[in-house]
């Protein structure tokens, strides 16, 4: 029996750069597994967010119907939601898509580009369907949590993550971390 903080990580549309970011927690991530158990993370291979999770950090911008469904799951069964980096917190570099409409973003990358995917690629289950607007999580889910920073440096995600898992919900500096 373990009573290890129960942590999942998620990243929805965005460059990925937050998760690189917690990797670069270096040495800390041991002692971070001290303390928790990652239950799921797009660096292990879990399909389904499972349920009872304590802490959820969620990076990236809710983009796709898949975007949406996972924020949903996400939210129902975490104790705990984090918006993790800019793009979750505000929508940053992928909110940059709601310039095009959803027709026309699609021509030019995957009919017109150099990948041309076949018409009714989407019907056909090969990329998601696209929301009109891409939008930051918390106007689709509600978050507890916001850690801000393109993406945040692993000092700013050692002070949130801990702060959490000791079940703080104070600032711990108003640069760092604010709790809605």
């Amino acid at each position: 029996m373990t009573n290890k903080i129960r942590l999942g990580t998620a990243w929805l549309g965005g460059c990925s750069g937050c998760h690189m970011s917690f990797l670069d927690l270096d040495e800390r991530l041991l002692e971070l597994a001290a303390a928790a158990d990652l239950v799921y993370s797009p660096i292990a291979d879990l399909k389904e967010f499972p349920e009872g999770v304590d802490v959820a950090l969620v990076e990236g911008a809710v983009a796709n119907i898949d975007h949406v469904e996972l924020a949903k799951k996400i939210r129902e069964r975490s104790k705990i939601v984090v918006s993790f980096g800019d793009c979750a917190v505000t929508g940053n570099v992928t909110i940059l898509r709601n310039r095009f409409g959803v027709d026309d973003l699609l021509t030019m990358v995957y009919r017109e580009g150099p990948g041309k995917a076949p018409l009714g690629h989407e019907a056909d289950g090969i990329i998601p369907y696209l929301l009109p607007k891409v939008l930051p999580l918390h106007q689709v889910i509600s978050v507890d949590a916001y850690v801000p920073g393109c993406p945040p440096s692993a000092d700013r995600i050692w002070a949130a993550v801990t702060a959490l898992l000791r079940g703080e919900k104070v600032s711990l500096e108003e640069e760092l971390i604010t709790f809605g």
